[in-house]
């Protein structure tokens, strides 16, 4: 049985969904306001970015099928580079094994060198992590980093154009998944990296570390995709941003492919259950809370996001990453061919 999948489960993790209802002509200072009232539950998540709404941006059948082929074309080359990276981390491996160089972590500094102490500490740090940790610690940076853009006023603008996905904005595109990298609130980016960081090592142990980070962010564009679609529908131009449909991705292919493992609320330990119970009793809540149109979180994305984990663990992985042969061999040929010139 997997070593950490059982410790902590949070279905807290949340993709932010808020409405817009701001003044077409709100200022900076008007751009982020108190999420209206819904509960206690919302109202400790504090401020939301909001986009003013506008009667022009509409999203239509149209604007649907450009999102639709950029979330195709979007997955197929983040998988196609993650198998390019898996080719290339296993050359760099045999290279070193042969080279037998030594790592830079490990190079020796002289007496006195605080660059090279402090290096030495990391490596030592970075050496103790597992594989998926590896992977988490980038994707937390750069989350982290996204955030505290998010409390500089004068990046105002532009986070709230690129980093906060909405169906009737103009630019619709890039926020699909810039926006699963986008948190306003720091509970909310706390509560879904703590989630990421629970189960990457399971995660990365069944998928390697290159499909995982595919899988990742492929499960941003789907999640953005179903969010934009249920929006359409009920005629929403709310805006939405949070990791949380990428990090359900990764959930609904853990416990799908591992579906007796055992798991825990975090703050209730001795209440367990089974990671398959898990996975159906978190499709239920969000087809319910799209049915309902409960505000709290944007159950559509989580939604899509979950149902395109478990399409990886019953056919994707099966069908489309293991049949990568034929683009290693191509990408090998053309990389053999530049040496040539």
């Amino acid at each position: 049985m997997l070593r950490n999948i059982g410790r902590t489960f949070l279905p807290a993790a949340c993709r932010l969904a808020v409405n817009s209802t701001a003044p077409s002509n709100a200022p900076h200072r008007q751009i982020y306001r108190s999420f209206h009232t819904g509960g206690r539950l919302l109202a400790r998540f504090g401020k939301r970015p909001v986009e003013p709404s506008t009667s022009q941006n509409t999203f239509t059948w149209g604007k649907f099928a450009h999102a639709t082929a950029f979330t195709v074309v979007g997955a197929g080359s983040f998988f196609a580079g993650c198998v390019i990276w898996e080719y290339e981390e296993v050359r760099a491996v045999m290279r070193r094994h042969m080279e037998r160089g030594p790592l830079w972590a490990r190079r020796p500094f002289e007496p006195g060198d605080k660059w090279g102490e402090w290096r030495a500490q990391l490596s030592l740090w970075w050496a103790s992590q597992t594989e998926g940790q590896k992977v988490f610690w980038p994707i937390c940076f750069v989350n982290v980093l996204v955030f505290g853009a998010w409390k500089i006023p004068s990046l105002a603008p532009t986070m709230l154009r690129y980093f906060a996905s909405s169906p009737a904005s103009r630019g619709f595109r890039l926020p699909m998944l810039l926006s699963g990298f986008s948190h306003y609130s720091f509970i909310h980016l706390a509560v879904n990296m703590f989630v990421l960081h629970s189960f990457s090592t399971s995660a990365v142990i069944l998928l390697g570390k290159e499909q995982f980070l595919g899988l990742y962010l492929s499960g941003a564009l789907t999640s953005s995709l179903a969010s934009y679609l249920y929006k359409m529908f009920v005629f929403s131009p709310a805006v939405s941003l949070g990791a949380s449909g990428a990090i359900m991705a990764i959930l609904g292919y853990v416990c799908t492919e591992s579906p007796d493992s055992r798991l825990a609320i975090v703050l209730l330990p001795m209440l367990t259950f089974t990671a398959g119970t898990a996975i159906k009793a978190l499709v239920a809540f969000d087809v319910l809370g799209a049915a309902l149109r409960w505000q709290l979180f944007d159950h559509a994305a989580h939604l899509g996001g979950t149902l395109f984990g478990i399409y990886w663990a019953m056919h994707g992985r099966q069908h489309i990453w293991e049949k990568r042969e034929p683009l290693i061999r191509w990408y090998h040929n053309l990389r053999e061919a530049g040496k040539r010139r």
